[in-house]
This record gives structure tokens, C-alpha cells and sequence, in this order.
């Protein structure tokens, strides 16, 4: 939409995403990424961390189900969304506004780790890390049972050749399928 302010962050998890669901039957994770800046210091020839900034984020639907079985604390994030300001009053009767980021888009970052993507079936959503894959940088998953989704019978690309291919009879002198 217009007008929207939509940023990228990069930064770490500071904690497992939480999982809720609203009285509306909406899901929606809440976490919160710590961003924090590195610079140069030519006198000490060492890096030295500047204020790190604590952004709360929050996923809804489908991507706050991923997030909550993909993500977790200490885990680096790059996460796309739009700053969104709200006001309250707080519970000692001040008012408040928070700003906090309503996530678009997130996924591991793969500067220092690896990972693995599952293509997930409900609305057509790809992301997610299925195994944990977040080798080198100490992140540990909880290794999630998941089951391969298996093609409809009559799916003449859900079943792989000899060759190894999954494009069915295409290019062969075999009949074609009807559809």
C-alpha cells in the first residue's frame, strides 16, 4: 500500500517466537529482533559493537505458524515488513505508543549458518527451516516429524523417472495423460 514504511532488519532472535491465537481464531507470533550495529575503529583495529535496537515484530496466519516451528532464540533473521504505530494506555493510566514491525516476509540469515526449505502446503506459502540445518553457528532446531506430501496418483509429474527427473512422461514417446 502507499504510504506504508516498509523496512528490512537483520539481526538475532533474543527469544523463541510466541504463539498465540486471538479471539477471532487468527494466529499470530510475537518475538523480538536485536539488531546491532558493527563498526571499525581505526585507532583499536577492532570491530566495536554501537546500541543495538530491539525491534518487536509480530507474523500473522500461516507465516506466524511457520515462524513458530522454523524460528528460534539466538537465530540470525533478515525480516521484511511494515512499522506500524499504535497508542494505549497503559495499566498506571499514561499513554503509550509503541512502534513495532508487522512481518511481510523472514527467513534465516545465511551469512554464517545453512539451511533447508520446506515448501509448506497451506496457502501455497514456501519458507521455513524443516530439519534445523543451522550448522556452524550453534543454532540446534528441535528436529520436527514431517511428513513428505505425497502426489495424487493421477499426477503424471508427482512421480520421478528412471533418470531421477519428476517431469512425468514430458519429452517421451509415451501417450500423454488426460486432463
Amino acid at each position: 500500500m502507499a504510504g506504508e514504511t516498509v523496512i528490512t532488519i537483520v539481526g538475532n532472535l533474543t527469544a523463541d517466537p510466541e504463539l498465540r491465537t486471538t479471539s477471532a481464531g487468527a494466529q499470530v507470533a510475537s518475538f523480538t529482533i536485536a539488531s546491532t550495529p558493527r563498526t571499525w575503529n581505526r585507532n583499536t583495529g577492532q570491530f566495536e559493537d554501537g546500541q543495538a535496537l530491539f525491534m518487536r515484530c509480530s507474523a500473522w496466519r500461516d507465516l506466524a505458524e511457520h515462524c513458530a516451528q522454523s524460528l528460534g532464540r539466538g537465530m540470525r533473521v533478515i525480516a521484511q515488513g511494515r512499522l506500524q504505530q499504535r497508542s494505549y494506555q497503559a495499566q498506571d493510566g499514561s499513554n503509550r505508543t509503541v512502534v513495532e514491525l508487522q512481518v511481510d516476509e523472514i527467513g534465516p540469515s545465511l551469512k554464517y549458518a545453512t539451511a533447508q526449505v520446506q515448501k509448506m502446503q497451506s496457502g501455497g506459502y514456501q519458507g521455513g527451516n524443516a530439519n534445523g540445518g543451522f550448522g556452524g553457528n550453534g543454532y540446534q532446531q528441535p528436529q520436527q516429524a514431517r511428513q513428505q506430501p505425497q502426489a495424487p496418483a493421477n499426477d503424471p509429474w508427482g512421480t520421478g523417472n528412471a533418470d531421477g527427473s519428476h517431469f512425468g512422461s514430458f519429452g517421451s514417446t509415451a501417450a500423454e495423460p488426460e486432463f
